[in-house]
């Protein structure tokens, strides 16, 4: 099955120092960039973390600090990458939770504001989780036939790349309308459903600092819109003001923007309340 693209897709995977947003990095990036007539761009970079690589990464990926130290770092390759991905959307693994929020923080350490917001994010593993609920080497088995390690080499991007490329692939021949009896089990090959379908949550950042939230009148009932929707906005997510309208904060209490802007939160929830605070400014 051709995917049916209206706009590049990106499939991608990354090898990181761990998994905390602010304080790792990348040390390797792979996709693959599918392009409506069907032509593929592939790459597959290493990348120098400027810190030491934990052992048990090195022992997990196979790609130790003497692999990185000549290597470019992300904001060498930052720029090179913006312009290979902007205009696409993005498929991965388990990317809407990890790989994309933490190439998110890489753009914008390196200084590089890419709007992932503009991007339809496709989460491979969200919908194998939600059809089947499993991880990526059950879902290689199921959907491709083969168990991975007769494939693949495990724990590298660019490997675990390639096998979700097919893995989504065969999500798309599998719940095909029409090849199977259960309607719930059924994907239509259009990137828009199938980002939608990735979502799990209601977050704006990443972090997931702040959310979308209804839209309330004084006596706390939801307003609705011209369709009969509840109105939704943004909210903060945690602290002394965890559900209140993200504008009416920043109104009543300016400081808190500040607070956020010093503190230690992700580049992308800064990023996420600095385009609500111009917002609201112009507004005014």
């Amino acid at each position: 099955m051709k995917l049916n693209l209206k706009k590049p897709l990106v499939i991608f995977d990354l090898e990181t120092t761990g998994l905390d947003m602010v304080r790792d990095r990348i040390i390797q990036i792979s996709y693959i960039k599918l392009l409506p007539n069907g032509e593929e761009l592939r790459g597959n970079e290493l990348i120098n973390p400027e810190r030491p690589i934990p052992q048990e990464v090195a022992a997990l990926t196979g790609i130790s600090n003497d692999d990185v130290k000549d290597k470019p770092t992300f904001k060498q390759l930052g720029q090179k990458l913006a312009e290979i991905f902007t205009g696409s959307d993005f498929a991965g693994f388990n990317s809407n939770h990890f790989d994309i929020p933490l190439l998110a923080e890489e753009f914008l350490r390196a200084g590089i504001d890419f709007d992932f917001s503009k991007c339809r994010l496709i989460d491979v593993q969200t919908i194998f989780h939600k059809m089947e609920r499993r991880n990526l080497a059950a879902a290689y088995k199921f959907y491709c036939g083969r168990k991975m390690e007769e494939d693949f080499e495990a724990h590298r991007a660019d490997q675990d790349t390639e096998a979700t490329y097919r893995v989504l692939m065969g999500e798309l021949d599998k719940y095909a309308p029409g090849a199977n009896e259960d309607p719930e089990k059924v994907l239509e090959n259009d990137m828009d459903k199938l980002a939608e379908f990735s979502k799990t949550n209601n977050n704006i950042d990443f972090a997931g600092r702040i959310v979308w939230g209804e839209v309330k009148d004084r006596n706390g009932k939801p307003l609705l819109d011209k369709d009969g929707n509840p109105r939704m906005t943004e909210v903060f997510n945690f602290g002394k003001h965890k559900g209140l309208p993200v504008a009416d904060v920043l109104r009543i209490d300016p400081g808190y923007y500040s607070w956020i802007l010093s503190g230690d939160f992700t580049y992308n929830t800064k990023q996420v309340l600095t385009r609500i605070r111009l917002r609201e400014s112009k507004l005014q």
